[in-house]
């Protein structure tokens, strides 16, 4: 079975997920980009990887399936297109082998889909966040706007409510809620609302009141994205300005432990500043003590030399005395004894 077959058979069992998952092999346009009718759209699409085999394109409709648009292999340039894009889209490499982008001209209302980039990388399929293409008519008759808060805070762990209120002039066809989650670290998600309705006459125009709740569960909350609530009627797309969710106290925790560890910084720094003073000064008391001892002690040493250097001259003189006196004994004994030899000789 060659590459091409895999990539395909693995991508019919993932086009069977509402949800893509986004992985960091995988660089593309993200978030909402808006166009007109007729207008020429280029969504920018790169993987660096040097695994990867193949590249491709494909459309997620509103509360449809994704649908594949291209595939092409990595160092080749040109794509294969499906038929039902054939027409309209090209997949354009003018930045390098390792670039995908997907060029869309002459923009229809039907176009406004969810687009995912797709590498094949070691007969694993990744993804990127996914951008929602929202084309719309530059003058339109058709009257709606959705309100929705702009900044809804929670606490971690709760679940949160997101709500949204539509105004709309009713028309044929079907008319659905939708919510669009905005993320800079987590894939783009859609979700389908079930809408609560109710009609009212006025002077002028019939309008239809719809709301609309997306319920959060705890454990699912990123730390900071935006929801956009979108109405679909008529063929047009109408978003909300979208609604931030923040994490209370997530603003004020961090600044606080960031003074807290700037404190204990500083006060480690002031404990080892003073701990290195008192260390320098019982180092300088210790020398001082040292050095006196050890001058005591040579001066001790002296003295002791000098009292028994002059005992040893004490007696050396003595012992000099002794045998001065004792060589003059010796001396005027000689002389006495040679003296009463001459005086007999004379008699």
């Amino acid at each position: 079975m060659g590459p091409l077959c895999i990539f395909l058979l693995l991508l019919s069992e993932i086009c069977q997920l509402s949800a893509v998952v986004k992985t960091s092999g995988v660089i593309q346009d993200s978030g909402i980009v808006t166009a007109e009718v007729g207008q020429n759209v280029t969504l920018r699409c790169s993987s660096e990887s040097n695994a990867v085999t193949f590249l491709s394109w494909y459309q997620q409709s509103l509360g449809k399936k994704p649908n594949i648009i291209s595939t092409r292999m990595k160092h080749s340039s040109e794509a294969d297109i499906y038929p039902a894009f054939k027409e309209r889209f090209q997949v354009v490499t003018t930045r390098g082998h390792y670039s995908n982008d997907l060029e869309i001209r002459d923009l229809r209302l039907s176009d406004s889909a969810t687009y995912y980039c797709g590498i094949l990388e070691f007969n694993a399929i990744e993804f990127g966040q996914g951008a929602f293409l929202h084309v719309k008519k530059s003058m339109s008759n058709f009257q709606a706007a959705v309100h929705q808060p702009a900044l809804v805070p929670h606490q971690p762990g709760d679940s949160v409510n997101l709500s949204c209120t539509v105004n709309a002039e009713p028309c044929a066809g079907e008319q659905n809620l939708f919510w669009f989650r905005h993320s800079a670290s987590l894939p783009a998600i859609m979700y389908f609302s079930e809408e609560q309705c109710t009609s009212f006459t006025n002077e002028k125009t019939h309008i239809k009141n719809c709301t609309s709740t997306l319920t959060i569960k705890s454990g699912r909350l990123p730390d900071a994205s935006t929801y956009y609530c979108a109405l679909a009627s008529c063929g047009e797309i109408v978003f909300g300005k979208g609604t931030r969710m923040e994490i209370t106290g997530s603003t004020s925790v961090l600044p606080l432990l960031v003074h807290i560890l700037s404190v204990a910084l500083a006060v480690s720094v002031i404990v080892l500043l003073a701990l290195s003073f008192v260390m320098y000064k019982l180092k300088k008391t210790l020398c001082s003590v040292c050095k006196g001892s050890v001058s005591h002690l040579a001066d001790a040493a002296a003295s002791d030399a000098l009292a028994r250097d002059a005992d040893a001259l004490h007696y050396a003189a003595l012992s000099l005395n002794r045998k001065v006196k004792r060589h003059r004994e010796e001396d005027n004994a000689d002389t006495a004894c040679v003296y009463s030899k001459v005086k007999s000789r004379k008699e």
